[in-house]
């Protein structure tokens, strides 16, 4: 256990967030506590960022007026005592036995009373699961098998008038004249505005259930180097794609799944400037800080929500990778923060629903946490 530099004062700040300090005294309560939780991790490292995160979560709180009752701390605090099996005379016996202050306890438990009560105000409404996304995940979980497909992509700018006539007309051409992969990568190589066109249009391995079901069942009838029709993706591009393979483990096709996702328009940023400043969707709020809200954009949704570009471009990345999109002639980029896993067959619809909305909240919740970090200002005396 990281101990306080000897005669230091205990109760002196030794990291001040916002404008209020956190004393050598709480660190060492919260290393303690940490300790009898077992938690894993470098603990000195893990209470500041805990203490950290509290006093972000309160400082949210006092802006909506949250402030729980008394009454409701000792109740968040049974509910706590008793996941160890102990009523809370045991467990605050247990506590001072292991130097730990009830007080501490105390404010551990406030903190996130006040941050499950802001969580809920804020996306509360935005967090609801509708019938149809039960319905697919039932579908997903009871899923046998699944299919992927390898493709090529020839993208072509259609975000005006004058470009989306000129993509009809050359998505057309290429689908009567293109005969041959050779024949495709070329044509990729020389129109395609997609970063995939200077390899030939090849997009890796794809999962068909993270491809945009109306997109997914116009690539399956198509046979072995069989160039697709031109294919809207939202209004800014047209697209023709060509199968190079498919491996089908089950014939049915498969339902979509649920995307939490990351959009930042660079404007004149480079992007590698911003790829490397990050490792995932959480720093990005750290790259935006100072910035229009609008620039970055985190969602979650499920992909029969999404507009067909999004989906695509999110279906070629693995969590936490990125990808730049030229929209309206501007570029953007998207980072994949994670994919909703296939949920147990078993559960009931209203284990389900919550389960989902569960993920969902969280998300958010963790998204907008890193938010509050990236605009604090957190120093050390």
């Amino acid at each position: 256990m990281a101990a306080l530099a000897q005669n230091a004062n205990p109760f002196a700040p030794q990291i001040i967030v916002n404008g209020r300090g956190i004393t050598g005294y709480e660190l060492q309560q919260r290393i303690l506590m940490l300790e009898l939780l077992n938690s894993p991790g470098d603990l000195v490292e893990e209470a500041e960022k805990g203490l950290i995160e509290d006093r972000l979560r309160v400082d949210a709180g006092a802006r909506l007026g949250v402030s729980p009752s008394p009454e409701d701390v000792t109740l968040g605090m049974e509910e706590f005592a008793g996941r160890a099996n102990l009523n809370l005379k045991q467990f605050e016996t247990l506590l001072t036995q292991r130097g730990i202050a009830p007080e501490s306890f105390r404010e551990f438990v406030r903190a996130g009373l006040v941050w499950r009560e802001v969580v809920g105000r804020r996306f509360g409404p935005r967090s609801q699961i509708t019938e149809d996304e039960i319905d697919r995940a039932i579908a997903i979980s009871s899923r046998s098998g699944s299919a992927r497909i390898l493709i090529s992509e020839i993208i072509l700018r259609a975000d005006t008038p004058e470009f989306k006539e000129q993509a009809q007309a050359t998505a057309a051409r290429l689908k009567e004249q293109i005969k041959s992969p050779g024949a495709f990568a070329a044509a990729a190589r020389s129109l395609s505005v997609a970063p995939t066109g200077a390899r030939g249009g090849r997009v890796d391995w794809v999962d068909l259930s993270n491809l945009p079901p109306a997109l997914a069942s116009r690539l399956l009838v198509l046979g072995p180097n069989e160039v697709s029709d031109p294919i809207p993706l939202g209004g800014n591009a047209i697209a023709v794609f060509m199968v190079r393979d498919l491996e089908e483990l089950d014939a049915e096709l498969p339902d979509s799944v649920s995307v939490e996702f990351a959009r930042y328009a660079l404007g004149d940023t480079a992007p590698g400037r911003v790829t490397s400043e990050i490792d995932t969707c959480d720093d990005l709020y750290g790259v935006a800080k100072g910035q229009p809200e609008e620039r970055l954009q985190r969602e979650v949704l499920a992909i029969a929500d999404l507009d067909d570009a999004t989906a695509l471009t999110l279906a070629k990345l693995d969590e936490n990778e990125t990808a730049v999109v030229n929209q309206g002639g501007q570029n953007v980029l998207y980072m994949l923060c994670g994919r909703t896993p296939a949920l147990d067959e078993d559960f009931d619809r209203t284990a389900l629903r919550n389960s989902l909305r569960n993920q969902r909240v969280n998300a958010y919740a963790d998204g907008y946490l890193a938010e509050l970090r990236a605009s604090a200002i957190i120093k050390r005396p």
